[in-house]
């Protein structure tokens, strides 16, 4: 049986002003006090998994045992089909230092020209893993399709969400009222499998 939850707070393991908004916000009708690793100045481990579940582990488990806390980490990033699945884990690092996903959404765009194929699927996947400073740990994966459009619209959300529109809509997830971008986000569907499993009061 998967372990629960029980504890008043929670770290959630990132750096990430944008990752950290969202997973609060799915957090808060819980009641669960949030530190974000940042607050907490908790260091960022080097993300060395090879997968999303392996790096969201890492991070969770690096925060839980610095802060004796349970911690929540997310490991998340776009898988473009024509690219054979990049930026993928190395979502955030095309980015570069400064995180500038303007140049990321065009290093994006501009592979996609290259490779010469009409192809525009792509998919956000969110592993989203929750570590206990003994080290046990509980891990969910959501997945949500789409397509790229190009230019990228709209300025809300962050990383890649101005250049992604999901199946069936319309709008990017920059053009998307937060709420309901949240509502189905590859980051919800991990999260509400979380929730059933491991938040069962």
């Amino acid at each position: 049986m998967a372990r629960q939850f029980t504890d008043s707070k929670i770290v959630i393991a990132s750096h990430n002003a944008g990752k950290v908004s969202e997973i609060d916000d799915l957090l808060e009708p819980l009641g669960v006090s949030v530190i974000s690793a940042g607050d907490a100045g908790l260091p960022e481990p080097e993300e060395t998994g090879k997968t999303f579940i392996e790096n969201a582990e890492l991070k969770a488990k690096a925060a839980a045992s610095v802060s004796g806390l349970p911690a929540l980490a997310d490991d998340s990033g776009l898988s473009v089909s024509a690219l054979g699945g990049a930026p993928g884990i190395y979502s955030a690092r095309w980015a570069g230092e400064n995180k500038d996903f303007e140049s990321a959404m065009k290093r994006v765009a501009d592979a996609l020209l290259m490779s010469g194929q009409y192809d525009k699927t792509a998919h956000f996947h969110c592993a989203l893993s929750l570590c206990w400073p003994d080290g046990a740990c509980e891990t969910f994966e959501g997945v949500l399709a789409g397509k790229l459009i190009w230019p990228a619209k709209g300025d809300r959300g962050f990383g890649y969400d101005p250049m992604f529109v999901p199946n069936g809509y319309t709008q990017s997830f920059g053009e998307m009222d937060p709420a309901k971008k949240h509502a189905m986000s590859h980051r919800s569907i991990a999260f509400q499998k979380l929730l059933s499993t491991c938040f069962q009061k």
